[in-house]
């Protein structure tokens, strides 16, 4: 079985002045993520009153902020892009007599996402997004097996979820770390900045990272140079009172690399990382320049009517897992309205054929891959005030769609779906 690595045609210098997605020949016509057009204004009478299909999100609630961090998580994250979507479906599904409900099940404590999910089945409950990590996604997908359900993951990046552990239930909404890290890599290699410096965080999640960043140097030509685990404790966290780690200042002396790789996914302390290197160096990967779904500053391809309308319904920024729990409840209602159907049965066959499409603001309508249930989507390349590119990059090519030179392909996974 031949691979499917993506060939790097040659780039001429100056092509990385701006972010440009090369998929215009090969996708479908670009979608911004508008209702379709001539989509019923609130003036318009709603349909006679039929079944309801309810959607259920299941998380666990962000603890409070503390009063000194202002970057933190807000108590709605994830269930705000929800509810956005339902108003989404609603509005589309004038046209076809179909409304739309939001179950919001917040997992207080200990409580298991099993038990919950079950309990909303038994209710007739057939949709369920999880902002949940992946042990308890996998979890809640293997108990509704029997029970006709879809599960979309929303939270979880986690690439075994893709791979030997995929399930025919199971959708992926969020990119892989396989998917974060390549589009990370792909801008590596456009900016020949070939030689990396791969810094890894003490968690499980921080290695899984680590491991899919040097996955990743290996595909597109990259060559981890060094690598180091941090030792120095959640020095991010530290505030004024806290004294400067001399240790951690000199951590990188005597290095040759041309960009520092955080894995950091617990934001324990890649952000103190930026500006303390030895040698000028910039820094990326789970902090610093990211690659992720969504980002304030991100405007093109009608995404600004979508921040606007999400300020206005939540009074905050949209964050990247309010987008990815907005794209699996309106995977929901597109493809109900694209079917005029609610029944599970008809739908999952059909959200991997290629009639389904999802217009959701990344300048090409997004599709979900047959062989692991992940939606293909361009990724996002920031800094945290400013976009810096999108992924796939100018010149990487795949004989199906360039969107596929991001995560695991067809020749090259583990998932085995019936």
């Amino acid at each position: 079985m031949r691979s499917s690595i993506p060939l790097l045609l040659i780039l001429g210098a100056g092509l990385a002045a701006g972010p440009a997605l090369s998929v215009q020949a090969q996708e479908p016509k670009a979608a911004t993520g508008e209702p379709p057009a001539g989509a019923p204004t609130a003036e318009t009478p709603p349909p006679a009153a039929g079944a309801e299909t309810r959607v259920a999100i299941l998380y666990r609630p962000v603890p409070a902020p503390s009063s000194y961090d202002a970057e933190a998580d807000p108590e709605d994250l994830g269930v705000a892009g929800a509810r956005m979507a339902v108003k989404d479906n609603n509005t589309t599904g004038r046209f076809t007599k179909q409304t739309f409900a939001l179950d919001e099940i917040a997992l207080e404590g200990d409580r298991d996402p099993v038990a919950a999910a079950k309990d909303l089945a038994g209710k007739g409950v057939k949709f369920f997004v999880l902002a949940l990590p992946a042990a308890e996604v996998l979890a809640v997908a293997d108990a509704l097996k029997g029970d006709g359900a879809v599960v979309f993951n929303a939270g979880a990046p986690d690439d075994r979820l893709r791979g030997a552990d995929c399930r025919a239930n199971l959708f992926h909404v969020l990119p892989s770390r396989a998917m974060q890290t390549d589009a990370l890599a792909q801008y590596l290699s456009l900016m020949r900045w070939r030689k990396i410096f791969l810094i890894v965080g003490p968690t499980e999640r921080d290695k899984a990272y680590a491991e899919a960043m040097k996955n990743s140097a290996r595909k597109f030509g990259l060559k981890v140079t060094a690598e180091k685990p941090w030792t120095f404790g959640p020095l991010a966290k530290a505030r004024g009172d806290t004294p400067t780690r001399a240790e951690a200042m000199v951590f990188t002396r005597g290095l040759d690399y041309d960009m520092a790789i955080v894995a950091d996914e617990e934001g324990d302390w890649g952000d103190y990382v930026p500006f303390r290197t030895v040698d000028p160096r910039p820094v990326g990967g789970t902090q610093g320049l990211i690659a992720t779904t969504w980002h304030p500053t991100l405007e093109t391809w009608g995404a600004a009517q979508a921040q606007n309308r999400f300020r206005r319904l939540s009074g905050r920024l949209m964050r990247p897992l309010d987008y990815q729990a907005w794209a699996a409840v309106r995977t929901v209602g597109e493809a109900a309205a694209q079917k005029r159907s609610t029944d599970p049965a008809v739908l999952v066959p059909y959200l991997v054929t290629p009639e389904f499409s999802l217009p959701a603001y990344k300048g090409v309508s997004l599709t979900y891959r047959p062989w692991d249930h992940q939606l293909r989507q361009p990724v996002i390349v920031v800094q945290p005030k400013a976009m810096v590119s999108v992924a796939p990059e100018q010149g990487f090519i795949h004989q199906r769609t360039p969107l596929d030179t991001l995560g695991a392909d067809q020749p090259e996974t583990a998932c085995k779906l019936p």
